[in-house]
């Protein structure tokens, strides 16, 4: 006797037939199956030469065991070999003698019979005479020893574990008496149902080895290639690699997961390749779920009650809380389990797990949803006892009902913190919503209401924002113990951040009465009011109905915890236009790094933008960059955006465009349009169109602007913005009435919110600029935007204010006034002023006009513009970026403030410029005399800087000057020449 096991490696792939090379009575051979069909082809010879033979067939529900067995049946009818084949059902399990009684009806009455009958096809008994089913186990045993006796013989009985026990104990006793006889008794089991000590199918102990041979066959998965085989048999061509590989990972290992799914495409007309990419993995999935509940019919009750403690534990799965989760039953854990992997369900691997998502989904399917929580409780908590991970505890608090305990909230905000981190929002959000379920104190029910909204943000902007509605939803509005929350810092803290999100988004219309419900609910004289006051201003001045009055009255200094509206007061003098030092003051008060913790991300980037419109763009810069750094370390994505956009017009009134250009991409990387609220869509795609136009794109200018808006984006302050940009493409393109049109529409939204400043956009100039040369109309706003660039004091709005004036001037065909003439002496001052000012801007064109500055509103009428050069289109010869000092503006022409020139063109050795006479600049004024005189002593240029507490910078355009008038080369002989004219008066 020989005894044989026939397993093969762990890959997937169905059992199907191709046709064999042969004859044409051959039956088709099995794809992947050839090891299993050569062995009992074999047998079936030494059959025919009377040597018997038992073989055993063992394999996992769908592993292909009744094809192999219907296989072997044609091949023996083929071979002349006759038949008689049978499958138990789990229906007649409970029938004596059941299985036996159709086996014998289906003997061949005759040798001259061959060929398989057909299942169901005879009735039970109807191979007998009397059609009786038969009552005792001797019966099958001869009536097919009788039948053997006239030929060879192969009995099949498929599903052996659900034979009955009378014809259970008949099949065994044939087993025992089948020396000698040309018989083969193959019969298939269910591996997750494995035969006991008396279902066993033996053949005699004391027959010889060569007597009967015995295989025993463990189907196991088949090879990858007889997959793409039995694919390309299906639609007649091979299929791509991609298709291919996702079968074979997807079918499982089981023939009959790929026959599944591959018949639900047949079903629908789908084709490989086309269609949905999730098609393949929503079939196998649903052939999971059904093969998963065809098994679970098998199962007896303790299994049934393992399997569930696995698919509750998942990956997580030890016997420890299998034994919690299962309770008490006769079998123990290391023999269920090795029952269960034989029903094919469950993965490889050291630990208990069920092979997809799906089966495990399929085995809870049957519980109550109350039965099925509370299994994820109680795994919940054995694994918080056991001190796993907090990815187990999270997956387990998934599923479960309210435990109210604080571990497994801040087991699952933990867990939700790794997924934003690693990438998974989807993941974070379903956990942070299962938090939410349970009992938490306002506080942190805040917090987790606001870390929800930021995991929604990329993929459900609307959502995010209705998560931090129901954050800023105070204690009057419905919660309880108001007195309490009022008190609570924590809760402060928290209402704040979900405050500063909603305004750095753009949302400030419909959070606004909350913002001021909130604030009026936290703790009188607090940072976190005060930053909520704050926040609140901000929304009353961007919304599309701005109200007036609403800017905190601050002295110049204010204590700490006031800094959050001492940088809203900044940013609206800013805006307004007034006392620059003030607003300066202000915006540094609420970015000196003492108060940072009491300040907002957010108030303190409109900090920052004040610091902007001052002129001070390298303090502005470094102020946002500490602001995106926390703001990246906090997950928040929209103040980070905002702290972006502000830095690209800090670094566009810096002329600094490719650094421009840089930060707005980030900001999209970050916040894509369709993350911003609709009110602040617009003012990303009005920087993209102004830079495009700096560098003299109109076309991609015009592109980024015909982008569609969402609903309701207009009327807010970046809507301002978008219609400054649209007036601008529109006036480089020539359509100069519809840019009028913009640029006024631009300057009736920023007077409604009292926005007068030119430096916050210099819509005057470029609408004058859209008006026929000589219009009126056109010379009242050059007029009004410089009078408000000189009452603002910054010397980059007075320069983009002059420029602007010389352009138009020029744009109306009047000669620009040539070297040596006569221009006012407001724009003689207003152009020292920009010469001298240093760039924190302590030296003003507001202070060095004094009182006097109404009178340089206006140029006067025989006075001729300043002719102002153009700024070179072209970048340095180490490639940085053009300056420009006029903030988010295409080219605009200034007055150019250099050092002195170089070697290479400076003056002659025989005195004057080229052009110029050796001493026609005029007398030296008094200030130049003192620079002169102590520079001719012997100091250097910082040294007279600080004797005349003035800038190095000054003192060089003073000295400057001073050579050109005395009409000397440098220093050396400034000596001399200070004597030489020692007699002469001082010019004015």
């Amino acid at each position: 006797m020989e005894r044989t096991t026939a397993a093969h490696p762990v890959r997937a792939t169905p059992p199907v037939h191709r046709a064999r090379p042969g004859g044409a009575g051959e039956p088709a051979a099995l794809v992947g199956r050839d090891t299993e069909a050569g062995l009992l082809h074999g047998l079936l010879g030494q059959l025919r030469t009377g040597r018997p033979a038992l073989v055993e067939v063992h394999g996992p529900p769908g592993i292909g065991r009744s094809a192999l067995l219907d296989h072997t049946a044609a091949l023996a009818h083929g071979t002349g070999v006759r038949v008689a084949a049978v499958r138990a059902t789990a229906e007649e399990a409970g029938l004596p003698h059941g299985v036996a009684g159709r086996l014998l009806a289906r003997l061949p009455e005759a040798p001259a019979r061959t060929g398989p009958v057909p299942y169901g096809t005879a009735r039970p008994g109807a191979g007998r005479a009397d059609g009786v089913r038969p009552r005792r186990t001797a019966d099958l045993c001869a009536g097919v020893l009788e039948a053997a006796a006239g030929g060879p013989l192969l009995l099949v009985v498929d599903d052996v574990q659900w034979a009955d026990p009378q014809s259970l104990r008949g099949l065994r006793s044939l087993a025992r008496r089948m020396t000698g006889v040309p018989l083969m008794l193959l019969t298939s089991r269910n591996s997750a149902v494995p035969a006991t000590a008396d279902e066993r199918i033996d053949v005699c102990a004391l027959a010889g080895e060569d007597a009967v041979v015995h295989h025993a066959l463990t189907l196991g998965p088949l090879p990858d290639g007889a997959v793409g085989e039995f694919l390309a048999g299906t639609w007649r061509a091979p299929v791509d690699e991609p298709f291919l590989a996702d079968a074979v990972r997807h079918a499982e290992g089981s023939p009959a997961l790929m026959r599944s799914i591959v018949g639900r495409f047949v079903r629908h007309g789908w084709t490989p390749g086309t269609g949905p990419a999730g098609r393949l993995e929503e079939s196998a999935a649903e052939a999971v779920r059904e093969r998963t509940v065809r098994t679970l019919a098998l199962l007896p009750d303790e299994l049934l009650g393992v399997l569930r403690a696995i698919a509750v534990a998942g990956p997580d799965c030890t016997p420890g809380l299998i034994d919690a989760l299962a309770g008490p039953r006769a079998l123990g854990t290391s023999r269920a389990l090795a029952l269960l992997r034989g029903t094919g369900l469950l993965a490889p691997g050291p630990r208990p797990a069920l092979r997809t998502a799906a089966a495990a989904r399929a085995v809870l399917a049957e519980l109550g949803s109350e039965h099925r929580e509370e299994l994820h409780a109680r795994a919940a908590d054995w694994a918080h006892r056991a001190a796993l991970p907090d990815r187990a505890l999270a997956r387990m608090l998934l599923d479960a009902r309210r435990i109210g305990a604080t571990w497994a909230v801040q087991a699952l905000r933990r867990e939700a913190e790794e997924c934003r981190a690693t990438g998974r929002p989807g993941r974070a959000a379903r956990l942070l919503e299962r938090a939410l379920r349970e009992p938490v104190p306002p506080a942190l029910r805040i917090r987790l209401l606001t870390d929800l909204s930021a995991a929604v943000l990329p993929t459900e902007p609307e959502a995010a924002s209705r998560h931090l509605y129901r954050a800023l939803q105070t204690p009057a509005d419905g919660s309880a113990a108001v007195a309490d929350t009022a008190a609570d810092a924590e809760t402060g803290r928290a209402l704040l951040r979900a405050a500063e999100l909603l305004v750095a988004r753009g949302d400030v219309d419909t959070p606004r009465p909350r913002i001021a419900r909130a604030a009026d609910a936290v703790r009188p004289g607090s940072a976190e009011r005060s930053g909520l006051r704050a926040l609140h201003w901000i929304t009353e001045y961007s919304r599309p109905d701005p109200a007036d009055g609403v800017e905190p009255l601050l002295p110049d200094s204010c204590p700490l915890e006031r800094s959050a509206e001492a940088a809203v007061a900044a940013w609206r003098t800013a805006q307004r236009g007034r006392n620059i030092d003030r607003a300066r003051r202000l915006a540094r008060t609420a970015l000196a790094p003492q108060v940072r913790e009491h300040v907002p991300l957010t108030v303190r980037a409109a900090a920052a933008h004040a610091l902007v419109l001052t002129g001070d763009t390298a303090e502005a810069r470094r102020a946002l960059d500490e602001v995106l750094v926390q703001a990246e370390r906090s997950d928040a994505r929209a103040v980070a955006g905002l702290a972006l956009l502000v830095t690209c017009l800090a670094e566009l009134r810096a002329g600094r465009d490719t650094a421009a250009a840089e930060a707005l991409d980030r900001c999209e990387g970050i916040m894509p349009g369709r993350c911003w609220h609709p009110l602040m869509a617009p003012g990303p795609l009005a920087l993209r169109a102004l830079l495009h136009l700096r560098r003299g794109d109109r076309t991609a200018a015009e592109r980024a602007l015909a982008a569609e808006l969402p609903p309701g984006a207009e009327g807010g302050l970046p809507w301002a913005y978008l219609l400054y940009a649209r007036g601008r493409v529109a006036l480089a393109g020539g359509t100069r009435e519809q840019a009028f049109a913009d640029l006024l529409e631009c300057g009736r939204q920023l007077l409604a919110r009292q926005a007068v400043n030119p430096a916050v956009l210099p819509w005057r100039s470029a609408a004058a600029r859209a008006r026929e040369p000589g219009d009126p109309l056109a010379a009242a706003l050059l007029a009004e935007e410089r009078r408000r660039a000189l009452l603002w004091g910054s010397p980059a709005a007075m320069a983009a204010a002059l420029g602007e004036g010389a352009a138009a001037a020029g744009a109306g065909g009047t000669p620009a006034p040539g070297r040596g003439r006569p221009v006012s002496w407001q724009y003689r001052q207003a152009l020292v002023a920009l010469g001298t000012a240093p760039s924190s801007g302590h030296l003003t064109v507001d202070s060095l006009l004094g009182s006097d500055r109404g009178a340089a509103a206006a140029p006067r009428p025989a006075t001729p513009a300043l002719p102002l050069p153009s700024r070179s289109a072209s970048g340095s010869a180490s490639g940085s970026d053009s300056r420009s000092a006029s903030g988010p503006l295409p080219p605009s022409r200034f007055p150019s403030v250099s050092p002195p020139p170089p070697a290479s063109v400076r003056t002659p050795a025989g005195g004057g410029a080229p052009g110029r006479t050796a001493r026609g600049g005029g007398p030296l004024t008094r200030a130049e005399q003192r620079v002169a005189a102590l520079a001719a002593g012997g100091l250097g240029n910082r040294a007279v800087a600080e004797e005349l507490a003035v800038t190095p910078r000054t003192v060089e355009l003073h000295l400057t000057k001073v050579y050109r008038k005395l009409g000397i080369r440098g220093r050396p002989q400034l000596a001399a020449a200070l004597r030489r004219t020692a007699g002469g008066a001082p010019g004015a």
